[in-house]
């Protein structure tokens, strides 16, 4: 695990390697050299902060597709398990219940691995 200090190295495939790579490189080259490269190296909020805002994003929009990845890449970067599903079932009062009970279904599929 990466200190809270620094950034998690992120290890999905890159390029032509990441499963939309051929089909739209130009959005993975964004995620890789912006999303992933720079703002995600910002300074000010430590890459847990950065992630659990991310984890929270993902779950008040309903976007849970991502959020097995970002689940598992905020557990890198420093955030325990029950900081995970307490910030989830917060969540289902400000976002839904039907969102956080997704969410927490992802996070058991996560946490189970």
């Amino acid at each position: 695990m990466t200190s809270p200090d620094q950034p998690q190295t992120d290890t999905r495939p890159s390029g032509e390697k990441h499963p939309l790579g051929q089909v739209a490189p130009a959005l993975i080259g964004f995620t890789d050299d912006v999303l992933f490269g720079q703002v995600w190296e910002r300074g000010n909020i430590s890459p847990k902060e950065r992630s659990l805002v991310t984890v929270a994003c993902l779950v008040t929009s309903g976007n849970v597709d991502q959020l097995d990845y970002h689940l598992r890449r905020a557990q890198s970067n420093g955030a325990t398990q029950d900081e995970l599903v307490e910030a989830i079932t917060h969540l289902a009062f400000y976002a839904g219940w039907p969102k956080a009970m997704a969410a927490m279904a992802a996070a058991k599929r996560v946490f189970g691995e």
